[in-house]
C-alpha cells in the first residue's frame, strides 16, 4: 500500500509540474513588448517550477528504487514453495499427473477388456467380458473427465502464479515510466531556468554622461551627471556602471583623477582600478530617467595625458536576472595646470574598445552594489519623459551598442547530473550565486 502512495504521489506529481513554464520560457526577452509577454513566466516562476520539478523526480526516483526492492523481493518469494501461489501450482501440476496417469491405466483397462471379449469362449464367458468391457469404458470416461478438470486446474494455479508475476513487473514498470516523465520534466525546468539566466543585451537601456568635458585642467574640480533611461517595456532593477581611467596607469597606482558619485548624503569615492556599480536603483519604470552626481577632481601635478571614462548600466526584471545596458566610452584629455582651453565641448560618446565592455560581478538585484555606500539610500533625481522616443534615449547615446564585449559568462547548470549533483545545483541556483556568475564579463571570451 505504501509502495502504491508513492506512485501515485510520484505520477501525480510529475505530470501537473507546469511544463508550459518551461517552453516558454526561452522566448523572453528584457525589451519584448508587454503584450508578447504577459503570458509569459517570470523568473521566480521558472525557479520555483525548475524546484518543484527536482523535488518530483527525486519523489519519482525514490518510489523507483522502492519499488526495485519490492519486486525482486516479491518475484523471489513467488519463487518460493512456501508461497500460496506457488504451492497451490505445485499441487495442481501433481493432480493433473495423477490424473493423466489415472487416465493412461483406464485405458489400458479398456483395451484389456476389449481382448477378453474378443478371446471369450462361450456365451457366459463373452457375457461377462463385454459387462467388464462397459465398466472399464465408463471408468476411462470419469479417468478423461478427471484429467480434464486436473489440466484446468493447473493451467489456472499456472496462470495466477504468472499473472502475480506480471503485476508485481508492471508496477515496476509504471514507476520508471514516472521516473523518465519527471526527468524529462526536470531537464525542461532547468534548461528554461538556464536560458532565463542568461545575460541578454538591452539597448533601450541607456547610460549617458552630462557635463563631461572633453579637456579637464590639472588642479580643478569638474561635476558632471550620469543619466541613466529604461527605454525598455519593463520595470528593471539597475546598478549603474563606472569606471574612469587615465592611459597609461596601472592598477594600485596613485591616479591622477579622483572620482566621487553622491548619493545623496554624501561622496563616495570610485575605486579607479576597474568598472564598478554605483547608486543601485531598486525600481525604474519604463520610460524612467535617474541622475547620478559625479564630480572629479584632476591632480594639481598632472601632467598631459588622455583619459576616457565607461558608463552602463546592468539590470534585471521579473523576467531577466542578467541585462546588460550598452556601454558608453568617452574621451577627454588632461591638460596641465594653469591652462586656459577656453570654451569647451562635452566630451562625445565614442567606440568602445575590444577591452572596454568588461562587467564587474554584483550580489544580485535588491542587494547592496558595490561601490562603497553599504546601508546607505541612493537619492536621484527622477524624470518621467511624456513620450517614447524621450524615454527610449533613441538617436546617438540610445542604439550605441558595445561590438568589443561579449555575454556574460553563464555557467548554466547541465540538465542531465546525477540526483546529488542536482540537489546541489538547486542551492546554487540562489539569486546572489547565478547572477554574479551571469555578469561576469570577459574581454576575450
Amino acid at each position: 500500500m505504501r509502495l502504491r502512495r508513492s506512485l501515485a504521489v510520484a505520477v501525480a506529481v510529475a505530470v501537473t509540474t507546469p511544463v508550459a513554464l518551461f517552453t516558454a520560457a526561452p522566448a523572453l526577452a528584457a525589451g519584448a513588448p508587454a503584450a508578447q509577454t504577459q503570458n509569459q513566466p517570470t523568473y521566480a516562476e521558472l525557479k520555483k517550477a525548475a524546484a518543484d520539478a527536482q523535488k518530483a523526480y527525486e519523489k519519482a526516483l525514490a518510489a523507483k528504487e522502492q519499488g526495485q526492492e519490492k519486486v525482486k523481493v516479491t518475484l523471489e518469494a513467488l519463487d518460493s514453495d512456501t508461497h500460496p501461489l506457488k504451492a497451490a501450482t505445485i499441487t495442481a501440476d501433481k493432480a493433473a499427473e495423477e490424473a493423466a496417469a489415472a487416465e493412461t491405466a483406464a485405458e489400458k483397462a479398456v483395451r484389456d477388456a476389449e481382448a477378453a471379449v474378443e478371446a471369450a469362449q462361450g456365451e457366459t464367458e463373452k457375457a461377462e467380458a463385454e459387462k467388464a468391457l462397459e465398466t472399464a469404458e465408463a471408468d476411462l470416461a470419469k479417468a478423461v473427465e478427471a484429467k480434464e478438470k486436473a489440466d484446468a486446474a493447473a493451467e489456472a494455479a499456472r496462470t495466477a502464479l504468472d499473472d502475480a508475476r506480471v503485476a508485481a513487473v508492471r508496477e515496476y514498470s509504471l514507476l520508471k515510466k514516472a521516473l523518465d516523465d519527471a526527468l524529462a520534466a526536470k531537464e525542461a525546468a532547468e534548461e528554461a531556468l538556464g536560458t532565463a539566466e542568461e545575460c541578454v543585451r538591452e539597448t533601450g537601456l541607456t547610460s549617458l554622461a552630462v557635463g563631461l568635458p572633453a579637456e579637464v585642467v590639472a588642479g580643478t574640480t569638474v561635476d558632471f551627471t550620469l543619466r541613466v533611461t529604461n527605454g525598455t517595456e519593463r520595470t528593471l532593477t539597475v546598478d549603474p556602471l563606472a569606471f574612469v581611467h587615465v592611459d597609461g596607469e596601472r592598477g594600485g597606482e596613485k591616479s591622477r583623477l579622483a572620482v566621487e558619485w553622491s548619493n545623496g548624503s554624501g561622496w563616495h569615492a570610485l575605486n579607479g582600478d576597474e568598472p564598478e556599480h554605483i547608486a543601485h536603483i531598486d525600481t525604474m519604470a519604463p520610460g524612467e530617467r535617474s541622475d547620478v552626481k559625479l564630480r572629479m577632481t584632476i591632480a594639481p601635478d598632472a601632467a598631459s595625458a588622455d583619459a576616457f571614462a565607461l558608463f552602463a548600466a546592468d539590470a534585471s526584471s521579473a523576467y531577466r536576472p542578467c541585462v546588460l545596458g550598452p556601454m558608453k566610452r568617452y574621451d577627454f584629455e588632461l591638460l596641465p595646470a594653469g591652462s586656459d582651453p577656453g570654451p569647451v565641448d562635452d566630451a562625445d560618446p565614442g567606440q568602445t574598445g575590444k577591452d572596454d565592455d568588461q562587467r564587474p560581478a554584483t550580489a544580485g538585484p535588491g542587494t547592496t552594489p558595490q561601490g562603497g555606500a553599504a546601508g546607505q539610500p541612493v537619492t536621484t533625481t527622477r524624470t518621467t519623459p511624456t513620450t517614447r522616443t524621450a524615454a527610449t534615449g533613441t538617436g546617438t547615446y540610445g542604439t550605441t551598442a558595445a561590438t568589443g564585449g561579449t555575454l556574460a559568462q553563464t555557467g548554466t547548470s547541465p540538465a542531465l547530473v546525477p540526483l546529488g549533483a542536482a540537489s546541489a545545483v538547486a542551492v546554487a541556483l540562489g539569486a546572489g550565486a547565478v547572477l554574479a556568475a551571469r555578469r561576469r564579463m570577459t574581454a576575450d571570451r
